[in-house]
């Protein structure tokens, strides 16, 4: 199977090609530190559909450039499905994209505790009226958690498209 990166574009690319709209995509990461988008600007031509990608890796940056609320990180937590869709939500809304993805989690070795182990992460996806989180628990040492949880991200992405692509192929076509 092709890596999901590649996988991405060809579908961002067959949508286009079918409704005449290039879907633009963008990342808002946090313990991937930009990863994700990494992956996503290896591929030639990417920058006609990848915008940009905030790595918001302290709470902060969170709440004061993406717009988590405050009290979504004091109830819920900073790794939690919450502030993910909250993440993604707030990217696609800052950079202007159609679909946003997201990642929150703890990386390791240490940050984890018996609710929230080392190696959980939550992934976000937004795009204009949907928005959606997933839970992963990863085993690695922390350079692995990071590597899986975009690969994650990456898949949860191509995975959403092909969905987003053949359901909506067809009703954009006949607006035109």
């Amino acid at each position: 199977m092709a890596k999901a990166e590649i996988k991405i574009a060809e579908l961002i690319r067959e949508y286009q090609a079918k409704t005449g709209k290039l879907l633009t995509i963008g990342t808002t990461e946090s313990a991937t530190g930009g990863r994700i988008a990494d992956s996503l600007t290896n591929i030639p031509g990417s920058s006609d559909y990848f915008k940009g990608s905030v790595v918001a890796y302290s709470n902060e940056i969170k709440i004061n450039v993406l717009g988590v609320n405050r009290a979504t990180i004091k109830n819920y937590g900073a790794v939690s499905e919450q502030t993910a869709i909250e993440m993604a939500k707030g990217g696609r809304r800052l950079l202007a994209v159609d679909i946003c993805i997201s990642d929150t989690g703890i990386a390791g070795p240490s940050g984890g505790s018996p609710e929230k182990p080392v190696g959980l992460f939550y992934i976000g996806l937004a795009d204009r009226e949907n928005s959606l989180s997933q839970k992963y628990i990863f085993s690695g040492n922390r350079e692995e958690n990071k590597r899986d949880a975009a690969e994650a991200g990456l898949n949860m992405l191509r995975q959403y498209l092909l969905q987003y692509t053949s359901a909506n192929a067809g009703y954009q076509r006949g607006q035109k």
